[in-house]
């Protein structure tokens, strides 16, 4: 059976081509939300990169509750055998927040194994309570061009539901990605984890076709301002054939975010 996504993705070396695929799976079409599948495969999964999460709320005895497992840990050692459902929460309308020292602009470089860097700007906002949050638009933006060149036309954030996005594509197709279950954790080494999964919906030509996919990734803030990041993702069938359901296509790779200066033409 042809993948929803197939046909999307533009020429290239095949370094390039396994690079972008691991891309556009994992942005989940809202950088950074950053993060990458397989070809248009991997671009649209990397639209997936804006991972949207929320705290989880413990209750009773604290040292109970500090004892108790990690989700997120649990599944980062679980990958790459994943399944749903998954334990994360519906994010509702509210948008991920990161911490603090995601404020700014930052150059970001991806890689894997399997294919060349790529390179693109990611920006966040502090939020006003002691977080951040990212310029979902902007990101996605900035991914996809990476990822997809001429094929990507532009993305449009919902301003009713920060976690539901539209990205328009070359061939009449508009793909839109919903944000369905998210979860983020601060562990005591001071990084940050975030778990997103995301409903992903291609119209165009045909019936629509869907897709899940899943991108947990793992951020560590450096002493020289550079912040470290390592995503794990995968993907999953429509729900039309089942909620529950095995991952498909794991992908893993690293990121780099380094601090560009505030009104650098790099980060306009």
């Amino acid at each position: 059976m042809r993948h929803p996504l197939a046909g999307l993705q533009a020429g290239g070396d095949a370094g390039r081509h396994r690079c972008r695929r691991g891309l556009l799976e994992l942005f989940k079409a809202r950088a950074l939300g950053v993060l990458q599948p397989r070809g248009l495969e991997g671009a649209v999964l990397a639209m997936a990169l804006v991972v949207a999460l929320t705290l989880p709320i413990l209750l009773g005895n604290p040292g109970a509750a500090a004892a108790a497992p990690d989700p997120l840990a649990q599944r980062l050692l679980a990958w790459p055998a994943w399944s749903l459902p998954a334990p994360l929460p519906r994010p509702g309308r509210r948008d991920l927040v990161w911490p603090a020292w995601f404020a700014g602009d930052w150059e970001v470089s991806s890689e894997e194994a399997e294919g060349p860097a790529l390179h693109w700007h990611a920006r966040f906002h502090a939020n006003g309570t002691g977080g951040a949050v990212a310029d979902r638009a902007f990101n996605a933006r900035a991914i996809g061009q990476a990822a997809l060149g001429d094929q990507l036309l532009s993305v449009a954030d919902d301003p009713a539901n920060p976690n539901r996005q539209l990205t328009r594509l070359g061939g009449d197709r508009l793909l839109e990605t919903t944000v369905i279950g998210r979860r983020r954790a601060l562990p005591r080494d001071q990084g940050f984890l975030a778990d997103e999964l995301s409903l992903q919906v291609l119209h165009g030509p045909g019936e629509p076709r869907l897709q899940r996919v899943e991108v947990l990734g793992r951020w560590q803030l450096r002493p020289d301002g550079v912040i470290d990041g390592e995503q794990w993702q995968a993907s999953y069938p429509s729900p039309a054939e089942g909620l529950a359901a095995t991952a498909q296509r794991p992908h893993h790779l690293r990121l780099r975010l380094s601090p560009l200066p505030p009104g650098s033409e790099s980060a306009s």
